[in-house]
């Protein structure tokens, strides 16, 4: 059964997709890190060090399962010849993760896409050239500022992935932040991308933010103001990033993320 966390009425439960290294020297991917700042972010994830010392992550999207539906966040590496094929450890586990949780993909009514980057949105359509949306009863979320950047993100995802989703009438464009049908909210968080949204859930006092890529690796939990080389905005992330973790919660307050070791994190102590 994969990793969840209960929060009132909702089970977040994390949908293992795969696991490999980064393609390229951590160092590259955050220049502004010291050799101290390194080694306070091993020390709390020392599962992102591989043996030679680069840096291995974790591929992963999440299911929100509530009283009203389920919410899926992101849609993973995608299978071997899915768009991010050319650098992550694909076939991705999804399926399969699904499958263990006892979820079907006709039983999600939401998928939220945090944003287009290949790692994220590689199960949301398949079939090659019978392309069909994975999920095939839900909407598929995405901020319009992501749509309208997709060729300076990437504009092979507009065959791929865009028009598919358009063709079967599941593509649903956002403006902003917006609550879901199942009591969740969709908060935009752009700087990673110029669309990049993360996915609230809150009871009571407790709270779980659904990252996406708002923070990729530890180090940004402890130093959320470190740039990441491919942020779009860096400044803009920063603000991002600092606004969630800053988010007010009297209780607990998780962070659900894609890349670190371990699925389900608490928020640093400031």
């Amino acid at each position: 059964m994969p990793a969840s966390l209960r929060i009132g009425p909702y089970t977040v439960i994390a949908l293992a997709d795969g696991a490999g290294p980064f393609f390229s020297p951590r160092s590259e991917a955050f220049p502004g890190a010291t050799a101290e700042q390194w080694a306070a972010a091993d020390r709390l994830d020392p599962g992102a060090l591989d043996a030679g010392g680069g840096w291995w992550l974790q591929f992963r999207a999440f299911a929100i399962r509530g009283d009203r539906g389920v919410t899926v966040v992101d849609a993973g590496i995608g299978p071997a010849d899915g768009p991010a094929a050319s650098w992550a450890p694909v076939p991705g586990e999804l399926p399969a993760s699904l499958a263990a949780a006892g979820i079907a993909p006709s039983e999600v009514d939401t998928v939220v896409l945090t944003h287009l980057h290949t790692d994220h949105v590689g199960w949301a359509v398949v079939g090659g050239e019978r392309a069909r949306p994975f999920f095939p009863r839900a909407g598929y979320l995405l901020q319009r500022a992501e749509l309208d950047a997709i060729e300076e993100i990437n504009p092979q995802l507009r065959s791929s992935v865009i028009d598919p989703l358009r063709k079967a009438g599941q593509l649903r464009l956002l403006d902003g932040d917006t609550p879901l049908r199942g009591g969740e909210r969709v908060v935009a968080t752009p700087g990673h991308t110029p669309g990049h949204q993360s996915v609230l859930v809150a009871s009571g006092r407790d709270l779980v933010a659904v990252t996406g890529d708002l923070l990729v690796h530890a180090i940004q939990l402890l130093h959320p103001h470190l740039a990441y080389a491919h942020e779009t905005d860096p400044e803009q992330a920063r603000v991002s990033r600092e606004r969630v973790l800053h988010s007010p919660a009297a209780g607990a307050f998780h962070l659900a993320t894609p890349h670190l070791t371990e699925p389900f994190v608490p928020r640093p102590r400031s």
